[in-house]
């Protein structure tokens, strides 16, 4: 790895096991993340969907065309033109967070880890509660063999939305890594 991207995951890490949970107490998103925080809430799932449909407004039809695109092209398997469409839309608009977290999830899907965990710090600089994005992050941590970074990661995910089945079995089989276990 990289002294570059060494210092990036590092940074990001710090970030993780500080706080993520900055975000603006007077968001209008502030109820819907109080319901998808509550483990216990029923309807948890229409919470999760309004929340990631806020998100993916960039404010301009121009701008949710070119994240349209990207995700599209991500789908099809064309991680080119996806990574494309979406530096265009970082380009055009660095203060929509959903843009650089699309094109981190191009570039991990790429196998381009450096790039990925670049444009996840920008997701997470514009939207601490970014659930996906930690996870994310987590992911690329585990891959990295860096368990511990991983962890913090995976569990600041699980604050926000503890519904993530695959995260949480994720973070328990690390925490069992780590920890080790009782004989």
């Amino acid at each position: 790895m990289t002294a570059k991207l060494k210092r990036i995951v590092t940074a990001l890490a710090l970030c993780c096991a500080t706080s993520f949970a900055l975000a603006a107490e007077d968001s209008p998103l502030e109820g819907l993340y109080a319901q998808l925080a509550d483990p216990d809430n029923p309807n948890w799932m229409i919470a999760q969907t309004d929340i990631l449909r806020e998100w993916s407004k960039s404010g301009s039809a121009a701008m949710d065309l070119l994240l349209r695109r990207g995700q599209e092209a991500m789908e099809a398997g064309d991680l080119v033109a996806a990574i494309e469409h979406l530096t265009a839309l970082t380009d055009h608009a660095p203060d929509f967070a959903e843009g650089w977290n699309a094109r981190a999830t191009a570039h991990f899907l790429n196998g381009d880890y450096g790039p990925s965990i670049a444009d996840i710090g920008h997701t997470l600089a514009l939207n601490p509660r970014h659930f996906g994005a930690l996870a994310g992050l987590g992911q690329i941590l585990e891959e990295l063999g860096r368990p511990d970074e991983a962890l913090r990661a995976y569990e600041e995910a699980l604050k926000i939305n503890p519904h993530m089945d695959g995260i949480r079995q994720a973070a328990d089989r690390l925490r069992r890594d780590i920890q080790g276990t009782d004989l």
